[in-house]
């Protein structure tokens, strides 16, 4: 008689996945401050990147930060000579939206190569089924990400 398969609850996956997957972000943070950034300040150039124009407040709700907390990290960034600050539509001065300088652009290259670097190196790692382990779980792994906003 064929031995049955248990499917594992859910609970029981969330617990061992958790820490796994806050041990990979933190390390994956790691790898961007020998560049001078930090994992925060990466993550508002990139959100300012994918959405160029953007104000302060609507920066602030995207990274579910408050906004006197945005502008100050805005300000430090503007200052690095990362972010500009570009007048609204038609001149606008009371909307100002934000974009991100030619440096920004070239240290989020930077992080994104430092990442994919580190993490490849760890996949590298893993023999043939574990790594094609890995890459069957990502679908599902992304349809964790869907509809989380």
């Amino acid at each position: 008689m064929p031995a049955q398969t248990i499917a594992p609850d859910s609970a029981a996956v969330a617990h061992r996945l958790r820490p796994v997957l806050l041990q990979l972000a933190r390390q994956l943070r790691r790898e961007v401050h020998p560049l001078g950034v930090t994992g925060a300040q990466v993550s508002v150039l990139a959100a300012v990147r994918n959405a160029p124009g953007c104000g302060v407040r609507e920066l602030a709700a995207r990274e579910g930060m408050s906004a006197p907390a945005m502008s100050r990290l805005v300000r430090r960034l503007e200052r690095a000579g990362f972010l500009a600050r570009t007048p609204g539509p038609g001149g606008d001065r009371r909307r100002v939206g934000l974009e991100i300088t030619p440096e920004a652009e070239r240290v989020l290259r930077l992080v994104r190569s430092r990442r994919t670097a580190w993490l490849s190196a760890r996949l590298g790692r893993l023999d043939a089924d574990e790594l094609a382990r890995v890459d069957a779980a990502l679908p599902a792994l992304a349809a964790l990400l869907e509809d989380a906003e």
